[in-house]
């Protein structure tokens, strides 16, 4: 079928469907994903930030992130995404939100899927790669300014695992394998920044099935030994 009769064929399908733009209009528009890596380290929740190698945004900080082809599927594409430009393989993440404001992209229209996943940081050892110029953990109290609007889908990340957090183990994948009742307080605290009381909190952790306790306790401490715990193993993602 030649250019003419095509357009044609579209026209009169938007006419029948009752759009007011020709039918190939609508696939006029890229799909892009945003990773969004968060990390603990030091009682301290950061996300994983690259320096962009490329225009637009040459030399802004960025999440990272790239378009997706045509043959690729949401969560291949955030996987390959990941891998091309921090070397990160095999790590799980779940999809957070889509943004489509129609300016978002000085290019052109650009729908945004953005994904999540947390880290235990001495677990992973990213570096730049592909047009990612740098890459840092950066800490989620001193941001720097980001490109596109990735401060937006940052927020949107942390608005998730903040909802999730109670409801799902989700955070506990940022501790170590092994870990006290403590660090899980101090964890949750951080990432909801709200203070809890330590008998309570623990009374709703140990009635969760989100922890498994251990014959093991903290080795080379100066104070009482506590209690060594770890994920429940079907909860766990990585086992």
């Amino acid at each position: 079928m030649n250019k003419e009769k095509l357009n044609s064929k579209y026209k009169d399908l938007a006419e029948f469907y009752g759009y007011r733009i020709p039918l190939n209009e609508f696939f006029q528009c890229s799909l892009s994903v945003d990773c969004v890596v968060f990390g603990y380290h030091h009682n301290d929740v950061k996300v994983l930030l690259i320096k962009r190698g490329a225009e637009p945004f040459m030399g802004k900080w960025a999440l990272p992130g790239d378009l997706m082809y045509p043959d690729e599927n949401l969560n291949c594409a955030a996987m390959r995404v990941l891998r091309d430009l921090t070397g990160i393989e095999n790590l799980f993440m779940e999809q957070a939100h889509t943004f489509g404001e129609k300016d978002r992209h000085p290019i052109g229209r650009v729908i945004t899927v953005s994904y999540y996943a947390l880290v235990n940081i001495e677990d992973y050892n990213p570096k730049p790669h592909s047009w990612a110029k740098d890459l840092e953990w950066h800490s989620l109290s001193n941001i720097p300014e980001l490109a596109f609007d990735h401060r937006n889908i940052l927020s949107g990340a942390m608005q998730k695992l903040r909802t999730n957090l109670w409801s799902r183990p989700v955070g506990l994948n940022m501790l170590p394998q092994k870990f006290t009742l403590n660090d899980v307080q101090q964890l949750y605290e951080l990432i909801l920044s709200e203070k809890f009381d330590k008998a309570n909190f623990r009374k709703r952790m140990l009635n969760s099935d989100f922890i498994t306790p251990l014959e093991e306790q903290q080795s080379n401490v100066r104070h009482r030994p506590a209690k060594l715990y770890k994920l429940t193993d079907n909860l766990n993602p990585k086992s």
